[in-house]
């Protein structure tokens, strides 16, 4: 890939997520300054980035998040179930953003978010990309690379037209305390910023897919850094133009009224129904082809894993390649997700998922790579100490308002690690047992 199709992907997949899904979500819980959340999520993933950037201009062609992983933990528990929480954050990443497909598609009818159309739709869109992704790479290319310049194009067209409407004023704050059902307390304190924080990394953590193309890059020890960097500033100027224009254009209680389909919402004030049909149709475009790009991404990373024996892999009578099988079971759990959870609590999941994930891997350059690969001890530190804090803040706040979706989320985990361990500690055995060494037990 050149440098120009792999800034495609990783845009592709973060701006299908990231500011469709996440703007009212956020800004419900980090007030009337949660532009801000995405400007200081933008500088946490860019500090987390340098780990990523680092291995892989050192490895450039080992693979990924896993080799990353492996190459600082070795075959071990830790390594295996880093990556299968990495791999898990971007099937919840894909309902998320299936989720947020139908929202908005549902707006052209003036359908509510609660109506049961939002898990058929977002369902029926999974299944759609099960079937491009069928076709091969070119076409998935060439859908992403087309995509990525009409989504980035309308969403900036949309995002000027209601600054402009708006006569650069900031309606937000207009409504900064008592405003909202929910965590509303919380919307003006550190922790609830924090946490907004945290979600909103979310809409930034698409660029660690780069790093999992790293072989098929052109120039990957130059490409890949350059890559995720383009691909990070690219976003931060849409997603701050997209974050002020619905500021502009709405209070809070109404963003977070429409906080799944915040930016139709945004655009009726100033351009009534052509505006919201506008603005939903650069939806469905985003969310879908970053549903592709990701579903794409996470089949290669599953394949990768059970190619490196750090997962299980079963037919199940199924037929052809191995990343065939892995896609199959990746559009089945995100379709599953997208049936039962709601927005709010798959981002939550999400964003807990991607955040452990991320310190195991700052900690493990840390103590193990950070002289082969050249990297700076303090920037590595102030990359956990930027994550721990919006992973605490958001904690905190969560276990206050939705308690169930931490004990969810601290469960599964310890769940992913147990389940590693045994399938490891058994595929350990019965590699002895293949070589002779020792008698079958």
């Amino acid at each position: 890939m050149s440098l120009a199709g792999t800034v495609a992907m990783g845009t592709g997949v973060m701006i299908g997520a990231g500011i469709f899904a996440l703007t009212g979500q956020v800004a419900e819980v980090a007030g009337p300054a949660f532009p801000l959340a995405f400007l200081l999520a933008a500088g946490i993933s860019l500090v987390s980035a340098y780990s990523y950037i680092k291995v892989s201009n050192a490895y450039p062609s080992a693979g990924g998040i896993a080799m990353i992983l492996q190459q600082a933990y070795g075959r071990s528990t830790i390594a295996a179930g880093s990556a299968l929480l990495m791999a898990l954050s971007m099937v919840i990443n894909e309902s998320l953003v299936a989720r947020t497909f139908a929202a908005y598609a549902l707006q052209l009818v003036d359908g509510g978010r609660d109506t049961v159309l939002v898990p058929v739709l977002a369902v029926a869109l999974i299944l759609a990309v099960f079937l491009v992704n069928l076709m091969g790479n070119r076409v998935i290319g060439a859908v992403s690379t087309l995509s990525a310049a009409v989504k980035v194009g309308g969403i900036l067209v949309f995002a000027g037209a209601a600054l402009w409407a708006a006569d650069l004023t900031y309606a937000a704050t207009g409504s900064a305390t008592g405003a909202t059902a929910g965590p509303a307390a919380a919307q003006t304190t550190p922790v609830g910023f924090m946490a907004g924080v945290a979600l909103a990394i979310l809409a930034y953590k698409g660029f660690t897919t780069i790093t999992n193309s790293g072989a098929e890059v052109v120039r990957p020890e130059r490409n890949v850094g350059r890559a995720i960097l383009w691909s990070l500033a690219i976003c931060l100027v849409v997603y701050m133009a997209v974050a002020l224009a619905v500021g502009s254009s709405l209070t809070l209680p109404e963003i977070v009224r429409a906080r799944d389909f915040s930016l139709a919402e945004a655009a009726r004030p100033a351009f009534g129904d052509w505006g919201v049909r506008f603005t939903v149709l650069i939806a469905i475009v985003a969310t879908a082809s970053g549903l592709l790009a990701s579903v794409f991404a996470v089949s290669r990373m599953l394949a990768m894993l059970s190619d490196m024996v750090l997962i299980p892999h079963r037919h199940f009578g199924m037929t052809g390649p191995r990343q065939r099988h892995t896609l199959v079971y990746t559009v089945v759990l995100a379709a599953l997700l997208a049936a039962f959870f709601d927005l709010g609590r798959i981002a939550s999941l999400g964003a807990i998922y991607y955040l452990v994930m991320d310190m195991i891997i700052h900690w493990g350059v840390l103590r193990h790579l950070r002289r082969t690969v050249g990297a700076r001890a303090s920037v590595l530190v102030a990359a956990l100490c930027l994550d721990a804090a919006a992973l605490a803040a958001f904690v905190a706040l969560k276990a206050a308002t939705d308690p169930l979706i931490v004990i969810v989320s601290l469960g599964s985990m310890a769940a992913v690690f147990a389940f590693e361990a045994v399938f490891l500690a058994r595929a350990a055995r019965e590699s002895t047992r293949d070589d002779g060494s020792a008698p079958p037990s």
